[in-house]
């Protein structure tokens, strides 16, 4: 939770650069939203969907990253959202919420099946009675990571300030645990030294997720497979369960 991806202003400047070539998850979670008064957004990163939420919302976001928080501070309708710096495996802020976001793959972030189940047991605690939740994992089945070599993922990252900067990753997967550790390289033009970061994620499957959820007291109502709203299937891109308080 504390990657230098995330927590190091270097990195942070490129997130929203690189993480702007769809916005299907942004429609759909504004589409459960409607008639729903209260939003909590967990691991809400640089604040664009919690912002845009704010429009007609009570919006709080939720996320360890100062340096996350600080540019979602910034944007526009920040000003509107409640940021909270904090875990969102121990967070506790006293009040429930009609619609629960951890959007971004945000879930991957926690390792542990002991992390996964603290994040889930947040929601839950902060879920209102007739609230819905919903969050995303890339399905393990889909094996993305075999696309983040420096061959394949290498692209050309336009920035204001730095001009075209050369970005690539590099990633090892632990069949034994699931996890995949990779790293984010950028290559600043000028002859700064080439930026480079390691992260590891987890690849929960569907089955334990199921487990999970139903331990810490979730009902899951639908399982999407991707943000267009198709049902999950074996070969789904994504694992979205959609759910209420059992």
């Amino acid at each position: 939770m504390t990657d230098p991806i995330y927590s190091d202003p270097d990195f942070v400047q490129f997130y929203d650069i690189e993480n702007q070539s769809g916005r299907a998850d942004f429609d759909y979670c504004i589409g459960l939203a409607v008639n729903r008064g209260s939003v909590l957004d967990l691991g809400c990163g640089t604040g664009q969907l919690a912002a845009e939420l704010a429009d007609g919302h009570n919006v709080t976001g939720v996320d360890p990253a100062s340096a996350m928080l600080d540019v979602a501070r910034r944007r526009a309708g920040g000003d509107r959202v409640d940021w909270v710096e904090a875990d969102a495996r121990t967070v506790r802020l006293g009040r429930r919420f009609d619609l629960i976001l951890l959007t971004g793959h945000a879930f991957q972030v926690f390792l542990t099946g002991e992390d996964q189940m603290a994040v889930l047991g947040t929601i839950a605690e902060h879920l209102a009675p007739g609230g819905l939740f919903i969050f995303d994992t890339r399905n393990p089945a889909e094996e993305e990571w075999l696309e983040w070599t420096p061959q394949r993922s290498e692209r050309a990252v336009t920035h204001p300030g730095l001009g075209t900067v050369k970005a690539w990753y590099d990633a090892e997967h632990d069949a034994a645990t699931g996890i995949v550790t990779y790293s984010t390289f950028y290559d600043i033009p000028g002859g700064r030294p080439v930026l480079g970061a390691e992260s590891k994620i987890a690849f929960p499957k569907k089955e334990d997720l199921a487990g999970m959820l139903d331990e810490t007291g979730l009902l899951v109502e639908q399982w999407l497979g991707d943000w267009q709203g198709t049902p999950y299937g074996v070969t789904s891109p994504e694992i979205i369960p959609i759910g209420r308080l059992r």
